[in-house]
């Protein structure tokens, strides 16, 4: 049935936009917000096309017909409305313009499960589409975004909530930018965002609780491969990612060194992203331990590609929970993560007096240093490899004893 002027005053917003039909395509888009928009549906050439044709009341329902008819005799005439001058462009919608940042980003993003593009994707479909997703990108106004934002503080996300206001921000940017809207209506969110609570670092081990570890891991009866990744780690300092993805090919076990690819580098991953493949990779000098440990792991696995190959598929890495889930059955759960194997260590060689940029080269951290440009990932390589010769000495020296800890029976770098 064709709507009337009254039928389209009385029409009240709803919890989600709806959309009132009159006839000959023509129709009325109601926002949540109480916004009314019409809108034109056609066929030409075999696509199904809309075009907007302005907003209620400024466009009554006879000027809508009236709008409606000039384009339907264009289509007749195999004429595109949207490419005449003066015809109002096509409505376009929140998901479009989000779904197209979306796609223009990814490919500079992490990948993986818990990467970037797969992160921004998964909250753009759970806390941000469903509410915004219908609404034309231009109707979307801060009360809006910031209902969004609100709802998932609500649940007590708010790292998620963080989150979202940065991707609220950067798709009206985006959409600025290609002229779907002239206002960012994401702006200054974070003058209303619910207060962060304090930040809950990965837990690690103080040096007293260091040798229990150490003979915990030894003696450990799981897979034999997770204990030698979990010891490996704990020999260099790597992250949890670089374990589960090393190459047989990373290693020279001659010069006992670790070549990791500049883009498989959390630290390097913006630089390579800026300067491509003129970033060097991040080496990583090996102690004697650590490369009999590599051989010990390449006796089973030298014929895959992966160090460490996933366990029902070889050609797949190591899950990334098999790691942590190999410590806490160790008995650490709460009391040591992976990532706090890294704190461990890097706590151990502050304690033993060496240079803060070897501890940091080594655990693969950024120079603070903010003039300088260049990375120093492949730095103080020959001190790295004697530090981590000590260091790994020392690992010894913890699991053969069952003494009380005793700070003075820690070596001591004197320059």
């Amino acid at each position: 049935m064709p709507l009337t002027d009254t039928a389209i005053r009385q029409a009240r917003p709803r919890e989600k936009a709806y959309t009132l039909a009159d006839s000959d395509g023509l129709a009325l888009f109601i926002h949540p917000r109480g916004g009314k928009y019409w809108h034109f549906r056609y066929r030409l050439g075999g696509k199904g096309c809309r075009i907007s044709l302005g907003t209620y009341p400024e466009v009554s329902l006879k000027g809508a017909r009236l709008r409606r008819d000039e384009a339907r005799q264009k289509v007749a005439a195999g004429i595109d409305p949207r490419s005449c001058p003066g015809t109002p462009p096509a409505i376009v919608t929140f998901r479009q313009v989000a779904n197209e940042w979306d796609a223009f980003r990814t490919p500079r993003l992490t990948q993986g499960r818990k990467g970037s593009a797969a992160q921004a994707r998964r909250y753009l479909d759970k806390d941000i589409l469903p509410l915004l997703g219908d609404m034309p990108i231009e109707a979307v106004r801060r009360t809006d975004v910031l209902k969004v934002v609100q709802t998932v503080e609500e649940r007590g996300a708010l790292n998620v909530a963080e989150k979202i206001r940065t991707w609220l921000h950067q798709i009206f940017r985006y959409a600025m930018v290609h002229e779907y809207v002239e206002v960012n209506p994401a702006t200054d969110l974070d003058i209303v965002a619910a207060e962060q609570p304090p930040v809950k670092h990965n837990p690690w081990l103080r040096l007293g609780e260091l040798g229990e570890f150490v003979r915990t891991l030894r003696v450990y009866h799981g897979s034999l491969l997770v204990r030698l990744g979990v010891e490996l780690m704990l020999l260099t300092g790597v992250r949890t990612a670089e374990i589960r993805h090393a190459r047989h090919d990373q290693f020279d076990l001659d010069k006992r060194l670790w070549s990791i690819p500049a883009s498989e580098v959390k630290q390097l991953r913006k630089l390579v992203r800026l300067k491509g493949s003129d970033v060097a990779d991040y080496l990583v000098p090996l102690s004697s331990q650590a490369v009999e440990v590599i051989r010990a792991i390449q006796v089973f696995t030298r014929q895959y590609e992966l160090l460490i190959p996933g366990r029902n598929d070889p050609a797949k890495v190591l899950s990334e929970n098999t790691l942590n889930t190999a410590i806490r059955r160790m008995g650490y759960a709460n009391r040591l993560t992976g990532h706090g194997i890294r704190a461990t260590l890097s706590t151990a060689l502050y304690e033993m007096g060496y240079p803060s940029p070897w501890v940091e080269a080594q655990i693969s951290h950024a120079d603070e240093n903010k003039v300088r440009d260049a990375y120093n990932h492949a730095l103080y390589v020959e001190q790295r490899r004697d530090m981590m010769q000590v260091w790994a000495d020392y690992l010894d020296f913890l699991a053969a004893t069952t003494k009380p800890f005793d700070s003075r029976s820690m070596p001591r770098y004197l320059p």
